[in-house]
């Protein structure tokens, strides 16, 4: 099982997937909010209490998360950076290895082009796990994130990446 986190100011979604033969299979996905007015030390607690539950429930070998980006903003850099901190702690607490990968090599490997929009990103996760609605776009992100951890750890040893 691959545990996908995607974190952003939307919320944090999460994605759990497995291979079986040639399909792909969705166990888990779902995009966790904080309310608004809550302060930050909660949202951190509520992503670190879901990421848990999902571990627990699932008990996935590997996870996948989204590079470090530069955003124009220092603020929304910081508070980002916060939740992925939470996100990588929580799983090297279950010692859970951690993947990283860059939002044009996700949407490469999903969609086959590394500039695809986030709704070409929704459709195509719609269709590789057979869904029966368009996931959010949180959720999207963190299947997509799942899914192209498996496609790259399949690659010859030398070409993997590393965990964290």
């Amino acid at each position: 099982m691959i545990l996908g986190v995607d974190t952003s100011l939307r919320g944090t979604g999460i994605g759990v997937v497995s291979v079986r033969g040639n399909a792909f299979v969705a166990h888990e996905s779902r995009t966790l909010h904080v309310p608004a007015g809550r302060p930050l030390s909660y949202a951190l607690d509520a992503i670190n209490a879901g990421i848990t539950e999902a571990i627990e429930r699932h008990h996935p070998t590997v996870a996948a998360i989204e590079a470090i980006f530069y955003h124009k903003y220092a603020k929304t850099a910081m508070l980002l950076g916060h939740a992925r901190g939470v996100v990588i702690a929580c799983l090297a607490r279950f010692a859970i290895p951690v993947y990283e990968y860059e939002p044009r090599l996700v949407k490469q490997a999903v969609c086959g082009f590394g500039g695809a929009s986030k709704d070409q990103i929704q459709r195509m996760i719609q269709s590789l796990l057979r869904l029966d609605a368009l996931p959010p776009e949180d959720e999207a992100d963190a299947l997509a994130l799942a899914i192209c951890h498996h496609h790259r750890s399949a690659r010859p040893l030398a070409l993997r990446s590393e965990p964290l």
